[in-house]
């Protein structure tokens, strides 16, 4: 069997085994955030396995590597659909086999610029990854250090991008230190660390700084001020999915979640935050249940922040409902970026057997970048915020133009129930911290089962427990209005590494011309 497996793909069992190394170091950070520690070297055994494979071993050593990785990160997904998920698992794999196949015309005899290419590749790669055909920026190697905090300070300049250059560097770096020690290249290891100090030590020296406690005469230590702080509460209704959208369960889930936010309201906070569809009901089809909602804003006076499906004529919206006290007043957010396969099935025309694969809604996206106003009470000014919805968390640009528009803190509702108890949780969770740390302003979660809690900007979390009906109140500092970098221009730094891959393709070129024109000489 191995016999003939090393025969038609070339590769024995040693590089299978490496591939499956990998795979399991790069696994295990996103399924413990505490063991970030191992993607820094998880890549190791695999680029050891590189050199002098052909461009095939090189496709199908990454590949196989891409396969094991993903079906260990997104296993969760079978409980939404199977097939869905072995055709996602096999498209995410390709990235890793480009991947591959762009580095192998680098071997360990290279010159140590290789160190900044491998990483801008990377780099280019996760950045395809989260915009093509919709996007699925999940599971990038920067999320894997959301629990390192010194290093994703970093984020504020670069993103998590910068993360996952940093993370990558690494991995290439050790395996170029150890080749240069077993052929006693002193020099060039002497390079190469050289190389490493200049990015590491800056990063950590920023990120230490950055933490550091600042003195000043009220509030938390580390928040950004303002001239007053505010109370949020979320609350967590842990719904089974099953029960989600039963027509039988829904007086039971809103008698839940009207007795959380009643217990929750003694404690006075400024707003109360349910998560995404907690309102179990299409709004404009049942309004006696939002009646309701009103009737609950109007007795604790306080307002309210709820996830519901709207409708508009023949289109549907994922929306975030704030019910103001008093006179049915509220505004509305409904979802720009929606879930493709969930919320809305890509190429539904050109490919119609699409919706034999998945479960899914028709949701039509949003077309404003709606920021909520909480009007001044006891405070002196208005607080302004934005919503995410859903995975829309995942996507830096949307966090960014919210912040952009005056928001000074964000809010996410989700609801990750179809996932069970799964890992599925923390990988989201992931996501979040980086935009609160990207954008310097806290981020308040209020997921249906987890996970639930406040994020401040400096990554630091304070989280409910999960898998049961709870609520917490926190204080938070909103943000001044100052932007971070990274608000403010984005991914400039995946640019840079645009222009860093582009000269070391070029190099390559080159030198391929060069060898072919000496190989013809007499």
């Amino acid at each position: 069997m191995l016999r003939k497996i090393k025969q038609i793909s070339g590769l024995n069992p040693k590089d299978l085994f490496f591939c499956f190394l990998s795979a399991l170091l790069l696994v295990l950070p996103f399924n413990n955030g505490k063991l970030w520690i191992f993607a820094w070297f998880g890549f190791v055994p695999l680029f050891f396995r590189l050199n002098n494979k052909t461009l095939k071993q090189s496709f199908l050593l990454f590949f196989i590597t891409g396969l094991v990785f993903w079906a260990g990160v997104i296993y969760w997904l079978v409980h939404v659909t199977l097939p869905g998920t072995i055709i996602l698992i096999l498209y995410l794999a390709l990235y890793f086999a480009l991947f591959g196949l762009l580095i192998r015309p680098f071997s360990r005899q290279s010159k140590p610029y290789i160190l900044l290419f491998i990483p801008s590749v990377w780099v280019l790669l996760e950045y395809c990854r989260s915009y093509l055909m919709t996007g699925f920026p999940w599971a990038l190697l920067g999320y894997s250090q959301y629990k390192n905090l010194a290093v994703i300070q970093i984020s504020d300049i670069a993103g998590v991008y910068g993360v996952s250059f940093l993370v990558m560097l690494v991995n290439a770096a050790i395996v170029e230190i150890i080749w240069s020690i077993r052929s006693s290249a002193w020099p060039r290891m002497r390079a190469i660390i050289i190389l490493i100090s200049l990015f590491l030590l800056p990063v950590l020296g920023y990120g230490y700084f950055k933490l550091i406690p600042p003195s000043l005469p009220a509030g938390e230590a580390g928040t950004i001020y303002n001239s007053s702080s505010i109370r949020i509460s979320v609350i967590q209704g842990n719904i089974p999915q099953e029960l989600k959208w039963n027509e039988r369960a829904w007086d039971f889930i809103i008698d839940k979640y009207f007795r959380l936010t009643k217990e929750a309201s003694k404690d006075k906070p400024d707003l109360l935050v349910w998560p995404e569809a907690s309102l179990p009901v299409v709004l404009e089809d049942e309004p006696e249940y939002f009646s309701r909602v009103n009737s609950l804003a109007e007795e604790t006076g306080i307002p309210l922040l709820l996830g519901a499906v709207t409708t508009s004529g023949s289109f549907y919206y994922n929306s975030a409902i704030l019910v103001y006290p008093g006179k049915e007043h509220f505004t509305q957010y409904n979802k720009l970026h929606l879930v493709p396969f969930g919320e809305f099935i890509p190429l539904r025309g050109t490919l119609p057997f699409l919706q034999t694969i998945v479960p899914i809604g028709d949701i039509a996206p949003g077309r404003n970048y709606t920021v909520f106003t909480l009007k001044p009470t006891y405070y002196l000014l208005p607080t302004k915020f934005s919503v995410l919805i859903c995975f829309e968390d995942l996507f830096p640009e949307l966090s960014r133009e919210f912040v952009k528009r005056g928001a000074n803190f964000l809010v996410n509702i989700t609801n990750d129930a179809w996932y069970k108890k799964t890992s599925a949780l923390e990988q989201h969770f992931q996501a979040s911290v980086f935009r609160a740390v990207e954008n310097r302003v806290y981020l308040v979660r209020s997921a249906n089962t987890g996970i639930s809690g406040f994020i401040d900007p400096f990554g630091r979390t304070i989280c409910l427990d999960r898998f049961r009906d709870a609520y917490y109140v926190k204080e938070i500092n909103p943000g001044t209005g100052k932007i971070s970098l990274y608000t403010r221009f984005g991914d400039v730094f995946v640019l840079l590494c645009g222009i860093i891959a582009l000269i070391g393709t070029a190099t390559i070129f080159l030198k391929a011309r060069t060898w072919k024109k000496n190989s013809r000489c007499p």
